[in-house]
């Protein structure tokens, strides 16, 4: 059951028919582990935390610089030379001090990796590199736990759900989407360059979906497919995910 300061607080989600009081009780019992707190990581943590999700674990080795302030802006000008970790479980904190923040300010090794998914309800990747992003993917679907994906550069950006939870032998996992390990040339914000809105557009709708998904126990959209962001046209565009029988992830596996 929900306190009357939970009722207050989130009274306007909790007006939703989709969510109501039961939905709200799941997102604050609800733990989501979020990797990476850049510009997707910034904007996705502030609403999950608005929302009232019960635990958010926040992991990042990196420390705020003047160049991540005209797109994460979870940080400001006084956090320069900070932990990114620490600095945003601060904020979420002050945001609101109803939700249990953990911080890791180091990049988690496989073995504390797979212990921090198990615990997990939903993993959130807000990462910036190829190769981490594959070894989240293999060790969600190895703990059958969802995972949300978004990557942005320049004007595009790039959205994705995982159902892992779900036995569902037909949907191709991130390793189907991307069967690569790394980009043949430098695809990163610091590298190629960004606009501050196009990734909030992306971890905002990380965010939603993990709200989707925590509170009704299901995702709003179709597992498996690729949304593209267009920034400079405002357009969307939805591809399938198709199965990789050779996957080494997933093609093998077995309920």
């Amino acid at each position: 059951m929900l306190s009357d300061k939970q009722f207050f607080r989130y009274q306007r989600q909790i007006a939703l028919p989709e969510i109501g009081e039961q939905g709200q009780a799941a997102l604050s019992h609800s733990h989501v582990l979020m990797i990476g707190c850049g510009g997707l990581g910034s904007a996705a943590s502030l609403y999950l935390a608005a929302a009232g999700v019960g635990k958010l674990v926040v992991v990042d080795d990196d420390v705020v610089d003047s160049s991540n302030l005209q797109r994460q802006v979870i940080y400001r000008e006084a956090d320069l030379g900070q932990s990114k970790s620490d600095t945003t479980k601060a904020q979420l904190l002050a945001l609101n001090p109803m939700v249990n923040v953990r911080a890791l300010s180091q990049r988690l090794e496989h073995s504390q990796l797979q212990l921090e998914v198990m615990l997990a309800d939903l993993v959130l990747d807000c990462t910036d590199n190829l190769a981490t992003r594959h070894q989240i993917s293999q060790v969600c679907f190895a703990h059958k736990t969802p995972l949300v994906s978004a990557a942005a550069i320049g004007w595009q950006g790039q959205f994705a759900v995982f159902d892992y939870s779900q036995d569902d032998q037909k949907k191709g996992c991130y390793r189907c989407l991307v069967p690569f390990d790394e980009l043949p040339t430098k695809q990163r914000c610091s590298d190629s360059g960004v606009v501050g809105p196009v990734v909030g557009t992306l971890g905002n709708y990380q965010a939603l979906a993990a709200i989707q998904k925590l509170a009704t126990g299901r995702f709003g959209i179709e597992t498996g497919q690729l949304h593209l962001f267009d920034g400079l046209r405002m357009q969307w565009q939805t591809l399938s995910i198709s199965k990789d029988e050779q996957c080494p992830v997933c093609a093998n596996y077995l309920d």
